[in-house]
């Protein structure tokens, strides 16, 4: 293994630290722009708290609503501006994963010079990354994306029907403030999303990355374990705190970079294609992977079985001596899991006939691909491979 690691993220963790952000936040700042989505933490209460806290300890609060559950490139810029006008020079983020990465490009837009369009993979004139952005702390109320102590985020340019990302070392929070209680009013299809959100985090770069990682698969494993054992308890009673808090660490864990670190993952096919899906029909994040990931586990299966079988037997139990098997009996139940927490797994519970399933292909192609015109994984798929596991997700 060869690999550098960083994560420069603070982290405050435990039920109530809400109460904290305004001293947290008087350490980096005099003025934040408060970024919420549509609405949910105002009717909890939970932006009244987080205002009251920010104002007791002198920091000035401009807030900042209306982050759609795919956020518009035009939010993000409206977000910049404000900021700007507002003299902010502080950024906090109080929502789900899709607030949490438009107040990461907000913050980043302050200084960015032309459109920040560029700063995403695959842009037309290419890719320029920021190199600069106004500190940023995040305060998830959904655990899903693990967007609270990384260094991404994904935005979705409505004028050219794309979603997109970004990976630079300025959107890295200065401060992560995760209050499991704040998640418990989410109701149990979001929590379920999520639950398969940050499975899908782990099951790329287990699936995709190098061979001869024993440690980062252990870390995997058990995050996915984890996942298992306390997903369903909080889909089921959302007033669990313990298992709320549970699914929120590994939530965090599963995409701060720890499991990731030396597996040297070749691409997330599955999050490229279900970007595509949800940038052309605005389907929920999480609700599209657990249709794409399923479907892209069984045709990697068949090229990746022993790999497929290692899964299988570590988190399922299973002891077939047929590999090929073995791997395919582990993929259904997961997908079998991600069914009984209530996602969808077929493109037809997503209201989609698969009529457009060619256009998913090409355009997740047009958006990624290898050298030699392949969306990149292991294994490397071809536009029609693509639109093969999608078939079998109809």
């Amino acid at each position: 293994m060869n690999f550098e690691f960083q994560n420069p993220t603070r982290i405050v963790f435990g039920a109530g630290v809400l109460s904290r952000l305004g001293e947290v936040a008087r350490e980096g700042g005099r003025r934040a722009l408060l970024v919420i989505g549509g609405g949910s933490v105002k009717r909890n209460g939970a932006f009244d708290r987080a205002v009251a806290s920010l104002k007791a300890a002198g920091v000035g609060v401009v807030a900042f609503e209306g982050v759609e559950p795919n956020p518009r490139l035009a939010t993000v810029v409206r977000g910049a501006q404000l900021a700007k006008a507002e003299q902010c020079d502080l950024v906090i983020a109080l929502g789900g994963g899709s607030v949490m990465d438009a107040a990461k490009v907000m913050a980043a837009t302050v200084y960015y010079e032309g459109d920040p369009w560029e700063m995403m993979v695959h842009s037309p004139i290419g890719t320029r990354l920021p190199t600069r952005a106004l500190p940023i702390i995040t305060v998830p109320t959904l655990a899903a994306t693990g967007s609270e102590m990384n260094m991404g985020a994904v935005i979705t340019n409505e004028q050219r029907v794309e979603k997109s990302y970004v990976i630079a070392d300025c959107l890295y929070p200065w401060v992560a403030l995760v209050d499991p209680a704040l998640t418990l009013t989410v109701p149990a299809d979001q929590t379920a999303y999520g639950i398969c959100d940050l499975m899908t985090h782990v099951t790329e770069g287990y699936f995709n990355g190098d061979d001869g990682t024993p440690l980062q698969d252990r870390f995997a494993e058990g995050v996915i374990l984890t996942a298992m054992e306390w997903g369903p308890k909080a889909v089921a009673n959302g007033q669990d705190l313990e298992a709320r808090a549970q699914v929120q660490w590994a939530s965090v864990v599963a995409l701060n970079g720890w499991v990731q670190a030396g597996a040297n993952a070749v691409g997330f096919p599955v999050h490229m294609i279900e970007h595509t899906i949800s940038a052309i029909h605005d389907v929920a994040h999480g609700a599209g992977l657990a249709v794409v990931n399923p479907a892209w586990m069984r045709a990697a299966a068949r090229i990746r079985p022993n790999r497929f079988a290692q899964f299988s037997r570590r988190i399922f139990g299973l002891e077939q001596p047929d590999v090929l098997a073995c791997a395919l009996e582990g993929v259904a139940r997961f997908e079998g899991f991600l069914g009984g927490i209530g996602c969808p797994t077929r493109l037809s519970q997503l209201g989609l006939d698969g009529t457009l399933i060619e256009r998913y292909a090409r355009e997740t192609l047009q958006a990624i691909h290898d050298e030699s015109g392949c969306l990149p994984g292991r294994p490397a798929m071809r536009e029609a491979e693509v639109i093969d596991l999608l078939r079998t997700a109809l």
